[in-house]
């Protein structure tokens, strides 16, 4: 990653903005965002992955069909109806939904509707030289997954490991069969993948005339019922019948007694070394068409992974394998000779990784919510001993906010360490921005605060509870949380902190 200018960003998924169609979307919200981000001094605007999402596994953005594809839920009806693909008319009425939490099942409903009568309209003038060169530059992957939302659509609760053989192995003639079987289907997922990454490429760029930059997110492996291990099968652990042999997770450690059991499917790195990595090319080149900086989840497994049968319960019977970390890192930086990466290193992260990193000059995170579990004034996430180069946070999608870790999780020990890095007892009300001047404060080069700390929110405000598989993902911003007064004060902290550094 070239050197960053001191600069401060804020944490914000595109889902959490406000808006009046239940979830925070590419629209108005967006670029009103930009600009009072741009105006308190906010030079990155930090989002987690904008793949599509399922409602079977929550809405997980970490959860999804495909690694390429974009979040069609995102799509502003605004934005469609300014192309002229939507009567303003027919924007209202619209359903009562919840102001704080996206109720994603009726989001889904009535944004099917709006996309029905989108498409019939643009069916009239497909042949558009805008979307026929769309398909053409994202065909690698755009005209697989439009056939398997179709065919997942067709049959939603059958695996496609389950389809017919021919089917499931993608044999020449029944995928051209079911090609013109699906024509229309296909056509509609092409036309509602082209209206997104319009409206993504025109808030990017907006964004970018402001001074503020994306900083994307990159989950490192991809989930089963995913058009991309359909597609290309040979990439991954499965046997003979396209079932997994071996799957994700971490092993057992102070957190989980039996560690975690994600159950993605493991890359085959034989077979990506053979191929000269050409999958994960495509995958890195497409997201940094999307962002200017990429946070790779799980960097670990770059350089060595948990591998467990697939059939257990639990991730404790799994080992460590080897993957080719050097090799593979070392043809990005052919492609991508700045390495624009942040490596996700938190966890118990062994020497090998930090080699790597030190190797290829990856910048990694530093959270300061992890800073008390100890008294050791040299504790890595203690902002006086962050390295310039890195990413600081004062927490994560996956944590607390720090008034809520503050009011329900720590203890009286962690309180009394955190009164001492303070230098004098807090309260709740005041914690977070405590946490934030010290952030600003440390030598990092970026620091990221979630949007729901700027706010000093509590524990409703969680975006994520990793244990849990409900329930998560469904925050959003109120509509007039973002002040004025607000955006003075972050703007003081951002220049007081020497950090209003723009690209």
């Amino acid at each position: 990653m070239a050197d960053l200018p001191r600069s401060a960003g804020v944490l914000l998924p595109v889902t959490s903005l406000p808006s009046r169609f239940g979830i925070g979307d590419l629209g108005p919200a967006a670029y009103a965002f930009v600009d009072r981000a741009a105006a308190a001094g906010l030079s990155w605007w930090q989002i987690l992955p904008l793949n599509p999402t399922d409602l079977l596994y929550g809405c997980s953005p970490y959860h999804s069909p495909s690694a390429f594809a974009g979040n069609i839920q995102l799509l502003s009806p605004e934005g469609m109806a300014e192309a002229g693909w939507l009567k303003k008319s027919e924007l209202a009425p619209q359903p009562e939904f919840p102001a704080d939490r996206i109720d994603y099942a009726r989001v889904a409903a009535f944004r099917r509707r709006l996309f029905d009568r989108a498409f019939r309209r643009f069916s009239q003038n497909a042949a558009s030289p805008e979307f026929q060169e769309f398909c053409h530059a994202h065909s690698s992957w755009l005209e697989g997954y439009a056939l398997f939302s179709a065919l997942k659509a067709h049959c939603p609760q059958l695996s496609w490991g389950d389809w017919p053989e021919a089917q499931r192995d993608r044999e020449a003639a029944v995928i051209g069969a079911l090609k013109r079987k699906f024509r229309r289907e296909m056509q509609k997922t092409r036309f509602l993948q082209f209206v997104f990454f319009r409206q993504w490429a025109d808030l990017k760029a907006y964004a970018h005339h402001k001074g503020v930059r994306i900083m994307g997110d990159l989950p490192i492996y991809v989930t089963y019922e995913s058009a991309d291990i359909w597609l290309d099968p040979d990439l991954f652990q499965l046997d003979d019948r396209r079932l997994p042999t071996h799957v994700a997770g971490v092993p057992p450690d102070y957190f989980s007694r039996t560690g975690q059991l994600w159950g993605n499917p493991l890359y085959r790195w034989e077979v990506l070394q053979q191929r000269g990595y050409d999958w994960w090319m495509r995958r890195l080149q497409h997201s940094l068409r999307l962002f200017d900086l990429v946070r790779i989840d799980h960097f670990r497994g770059l350089v060595g992974y948990w591998q467990v049968p697939a059939g257990e319960r639990t991730a404790s019977n799994g080992r460590w394998m080897p993957a080719p970390a050097v090799d593979f890192l070392g043809r990005v930086r052919q492609a991508f000779p700045d390495l624009p990466f942040i490596a996700e290193d938190l966890g118990t992260i062994t020497p090998d990784v930090r080699d790597v990193m030190r190797r290829f000059d990856l910048p990694g995170m530093k959270v300061l919510l992890f800073a008390f579990g100890s008294d050791d004034p040299r504790h890595p996430y203690l902002p006086a001993n962050y390295p310039a180069r890195c990413v600081a946070y004062t927490g994560t999608h996956d944590n607390n906010t720090v008034r809520g870790w503050f009011e329900r999780e720590a203890g009286p020990l962690v309180k009394q360490r955190v009164n001492r890095f303070l230098g004098n007892p807090v309260s709740s009300r005041e914690i977070a921005w405590e946490f934030i001047h010290r952030l600003l404060s440390s030598p990092a080069a970026l620091a990221v605060v979630p949007m729901q700390d700027y706010l000093s929110l509590g524990s409703r405000a969680r975006m994520n509870r990793p244990a849990r598989r409900r329930g998560n993902w469904r925050w959003r911003l109120g509509r007039r949380a973002f002040t004025d007064a607000l955006i003075h004060r972050i703007a003081d902290a951002v220049t007081g902190s020497r950090r209003d550094g723009r690209l």
